[in-house]
């Protein structure tokens, strides 16, 4: 990319981001819990104390908690236990996945497809990411690798609110399969859903880790050593459900699976396809923790 372009791209994501409107702000007690577990002096008490001052987001906990998709024996009663049972980091995800749920509204992208098969593709990168990173024997931070695949397309929620017209034609475009989903939003929009995407998890303050695979979910070779592996977890989840076509399957539909990328990612063409067949259960189980 030439300084040139690179400046351009800037000059549309700055403006996209300043007209935005209420997708630009997380609610505060979301805001609060992500710093609160970024905070290595923070507690398990502190984030309780933040989750009970919104009752809606308690009782939203408790049912992911609860849901098939944990099968944690017994019922969770408590948000405090809920805590201990499944750590910060995780119970932050929960509240994270919940704030973002409600930007997904109803309504149209184009005649094809709507904010709800963006929805069901976003969960399906979220749990396709996750059962990756289970079969290549990363057992921790699962619920991180559930929230990147998850949050990696929300650039696209930019798109739709600012440029509702340039986002149908760049989906005219690139179903048509003259030209990729990214070259189509280059050349329409001006900039790509990744930059919209990492712009907007910055402004969240996300962590790095999550902004880069925002940021870089197509080409999560570009990112550092240290960020690679879960980029490209991300990566191959979302090239996966685009392939199987679940929910919005257009932006890496033509992408390719290489045998670099499942290496990097530690797992096995055999693996993926395990993953592939055990998808669309634990979409149900996902799809039936997020609903509200």
């Amino acid at each position: 990319m030439t300084v040139e372009v690179a400046s351009r791209e800037n000059a549309v994501v700055a403006k996209a981001l300043a007209t935005v409107g209420d997708i630009a702000t997380l609610p505060e007690v979301t805001v609060k819990i992500i710093e609160l577990v970024e905070d290595p002096n923070s507690t398990a008490r502190d984030l309780h104390q933040v989750i009970k001052t919104d009752p809606a987001l308690s009782a939203k906990v408790l049912k992911v908690v609860n849901s098939a998709f944990y099968g944690l024996p017994g019922q969770i009663a408590s948000v405090d236990r809920a805590i201990v049972l499944l750590g910060m980091s995780a119970v932050k995800n929960i509240s994270v996945a919940a704030s973002i749920a409600r930007l997904f509204k109803s309504g149209q992208m184009s005649e094809q497809f709507s904010a709800k098969d963006l929805w069901q593709h976003s969960v399906a990168v979220g749990v396709a990411a996750r059962l990756i990173a289970k079969a290549s024997g990363q057992p921790a931070g699962l619920d991180e690798v559930f929230l990147a695949g998850l949050i990696h397309d929300i650039g696209i929620l930019i798109e739709r609110q600012v440029s509702a017209d340039q986002l149908r034609e760049v989906i005219a475009n690139s179903a048509g399969g003259e030209m990729s989903f990214l070259e189509a939003e280059a050349q329409v929009i001006g900039a790509d859903h990744q930059a919209f995407g990492n712009a907007l998890t910055t402004k969240w303050k996300f962590p790095r880790h999550l902004r880069a695979v925002v940021g870089f979910h197509h080409c999560p070779e570009k990112l550092s050593a240290e960020l690679q592996k879960l980029g490209c977890t991300v990566h191959v989840a979302d090239v996966l459900c685009c392939q199987e076509q679940l929910g919005f399957y257009l932006t890496a539909q033509h992408q390719e699976l290489t045998e670099e990328m499942l290496a990097i990612v530690g797992i096995t063409a055999e693996q993926l396809e395990d993953v592939k067949a055990s998808l669309q259960e634990e979409l149900e189980d996902a799809q039936a923790m997020l609903s509200s």
